[in-house]
């Protein structure tokens, strides 16, 4: 399967006031069925979020401009396409 990993990194002056509209939307995504994971860093520099039913890097790349934390220049973010598998128990 075919999903995209979103890395954002926390820019010098990170301002907290984008972390609540950055929520939201992931909860708009997650609402879209486009969103399958999301978390923060443990050293507060950023966090991750994965992109699923999305169908290309472009596509991914687009959504990830979206993001309140890069419209607004808080955080620099990467888009890499991640081709992920499930591991079963054996």
């Amino acid at each position: 399967m075919v999903r995209y990993l979103v890395l954002a990194m926390r820019r010098p002056g990170f301002d907290e006031a984008v972390v609540a509209p950055h929520l939201a939307w992931l909860e708009e995504l997650r609402a879209r069925g486009q969103l399958a994971m999301t978390g923060g860093f443990a050293d507060r520099s950023g966090g991750a979020y994965v992109l699923e039913n999305v169908a290309s890097l472009a596509d991914a790349q687009a959504i990830a401009a979206t993001d309140p934390l890069a419209t607004t220049g808080s955080s620099d973010l990467t888009v890499h396409e991640w081709n992920t598998r499930a591991w079963s128990a054996i």
